[in-house]
């Protein structure tokens, strides 16, 4: 399986692969590269009789390779992209043309949200010898951030590491709808800006003092005050606080201290890179720690698995903001 970077670089030198077959769970690599191979390999004019989109629901194997099979006119390449090509039954068929491409068709398959079964091994290994293949997964939450400041560098802005976490805990691993809110900052923002949680709440509307990050915050502070302040402001806006978020954040949070409490070392680079989190966060662990033994934590994360259950109507009738108040109050008491 090839990178991003890699099957984006072999297109930059003009080495396209006669066959791109891009899958994973994540979306957003796949439209990266596919809106690359359009805007690289054909001119808009070459496009008009070279260029064919086909769709997972109204087309097969057969007519991928009838139109594979076809030689370009006017131009060295034609280019066929097959979109929504997990809902193409017998895909694995596809390996009769990946035996012998033509080198003169840019064969592109999306095939998103899921990947090639492996125990079926004769198109996979085609791809392998014959085509650039990539196999992307879901980016894990606790790599959002960085995934964001090089995002934004290449972009000629910087971010502070409370906002990078920030806009990380508000959209999820959502890539596709990051991007849309970065590529927003970067249009009204001059160039070499550093973002802070003040140009976030401005521009993107997620409340610099009423978010799971600050929540975070204030339970490692064992802050009542400030909590319940949050946790009202979630219950009073459900629809952008959704529990089942809430939760998750808050268990990958004392998932994170429970892993402080038993790594030996507790240096500030050892503490960092146990934790996959930038040094700037390892004090915020320091100082919760104190606050909750390692026994506290475990049971913490207990509350955390109980409400998850109670939040999807198991053993509960409770509204959503009651359970949400309640789960607050047995995790700082």
């Amino acid at each position: 399986m090839m990178t991003i970077e890699q099957i984006i670089d072999g297109i930059r030198k003009k080495s396209y692969a006669p066959v791109y077959f891009l899958m994973g769970e994540e979306p957003y690599f796949i439209d990266v590269i596919t809106d690359y191979i359009l805007s690289h390999v054909l001119t808009e004019e070459q496009k008009g009789f070279n260029m064919t989109t086909l769709y997972g629901k109204d087309t097969d194997v057969n007519s991928i390779i009838m139109a594979s099979r076809r030689f370009p006119m006017m131009s060295p390449y034609q280019l066929v992209v097959v979109r929504e090509a997990q809902n193409i039954k017998d895909i694995e068929k596809l390996a009769v043309y990946c035996e012998h491409p033509l080198n003169s068709t840019v064969l592109v398959v999306c095939y998103k949200y899921s990947s090639l079964d492996k125990r079926k091994k004769n198109l996979p290994n085609l791809l392998k010898r014959k085509g650039d293949c990539l196999n992307q997964k879901k980016l894990y939450e606790n790599k959002l951030p960085a995934w964001i400041d090089h995002y934004l560098k290449k972009r000629h802005f910087t971010i502070t590491p409370p906002a990078s976490q920030m806009l990380a805990d508000y959209l999820g691993n959502d890539l596709g709808r990051i991007c849309n809110e970065l590529d927003k900052l970067s249009i009204v923002l001059p160039k070499e800006t550093q973002i802070t949680p003040d140009h976030i709440e401005k521009n993107i509307g997620i409340s610099k003092e009423y978010n799971v990050f600050e929540l975070q915050n204030a339970l490692g502070n064992k802050d009542v005050l400030k909590a319940n302040r949050i946790i009202n402001f979630f219950a009073a806006n459900t629809n952008n606080n959704p529990m089942v978020k809430t939760i998750s954040s808050l268990y990958y949070y004392f998932s994170r201290l429970l892993i402080y409490h038993v790594t030996p070392d507790k240096s500030q680079n050892s503490v960092a890179s146990a934790l996959q989190i930038k040094p700037f966060f390892v004090n915020d662990y320091v100082r919760a720690a104190r606050n909750y033994p390692l026994a506290k934590v475990v049971k913490i994360i207990s509350i955390l698995r109980e409400y998850d259950v109670k939040s999807k109507g198991i053993g509960s009738n409770a509204a959503p903001e009651d359970l949400q108040r309640e789960m607050i109050y047995k995790i700082l008491h």
